[in-house]
């Protein structure tokens, strides 16, 4: 079996005349945690929805666990847990009854169900709750929710978009601590965020588009090492995506 549980190659994707995504190649390892970093409308949300298949590819391929999710999009779907940018669950459902809803989906039996849910909801600090209705939830609330039915199914790629936004600080903890736990026991986590700091100190390795393109996907320790003017990683996204062309208008402040 292919080491690789998530690949690209030559991905690319247009919406109309705008290139969103241009001929993307990558392969990320089974147990890696691999953060994809971008300017606001890189295309990095774009990549993650080709992933899960929620869009087709203009050209090119993406697959997971071997799976073209194009050609294979059940099978594909069925390995992978999807954490999108706006996370969705329905707000006239129990928080119980959401996860209950994601369980039955994913095909996760009524026992497992029984141990797992109670589990997840005392992880996420949602017992109390798990009786409201999701539509009286905070937006952090909500997003812990959708985090757990996520991992309902114990999926073997995790595809995670800005997954620590709306979160107080002992949230964002936990879910650090999750990521690093899942990559421990082998599961792919593919996490897109805008959080310098959570991809320096989680990331076996690190992806930066600019505009479409990878520009760059190393370790932070290759990238220190080819970029030894750059002092962290904050700085070394920084020009390599021209993040500091402001710095002359500061002045008229």
């Amino acid at each position: 079996m292919n080491k690789f549980t998530v690949r690209a190659d030559n991905l690319t994707k247009r919406f109309g005349a705008l290139l969103a995504l241009e001929g993307l190649t990558l392969e990320i390892n089974a147990g890696e945690i691999f953060a994809f970093l971008g300017p606001n409308g890189a295309g990095k949300t774009t990549t993650v929805k080709l992933f899960a298949g929620l869009l087709k590819p203009t050209s090119g391929s993406a697959s997971v666990l071997g799976f073209d999710v194009s050609l294979h999009p059940v099978e594909a779907k069925k390995a992978i847990g999807l954490l999108s940018d706006q996370p969705f669950a329905y707000p006239y459902l129990t928080g119980f009854e959401f996860l209950r809803l994601a369980g039955d989906l994913y095909g996760v039996t009524a026992a497992e169900q029984r141990l797992k849910i109670p589990e997840l909801l005392e992880m996420f600090a949602l017992t109390d709750r798990a009786g409201d209705m999701v539509e009286s939830y905070s937006h952090g609330m909500k997003q812990k929710l959708a985090l757990a039915s996520v991992l309902l199914h114990k999926p073997k790629v995790l595809f995670l978009d800005e997954p620590l936004v709306g979160l107080d600080p002992k949230s964002a903890r936990l879910v650090k601590d999750i990521i690093v736990a899942l990559a421990g026991r082998g599961v792919t986590v593919f996490m897109c965020t805008h959080v310098i700091e959570i991809a320096e100190k989680l990331a076996h390795r690190v992806g930066i588009l600019e505009r479409g393109k990878l520009i760059a996907m190393e370790s932070v320790a290759d990238l220190k090492k080819r970029m030894h003017t750059a002092a962290n990683l904050e700085d070394m996204f920084l020009q390599l995506t021209g993040g500091t062309e402001y710095a002359e208008l500061l002045k008229y402040l």
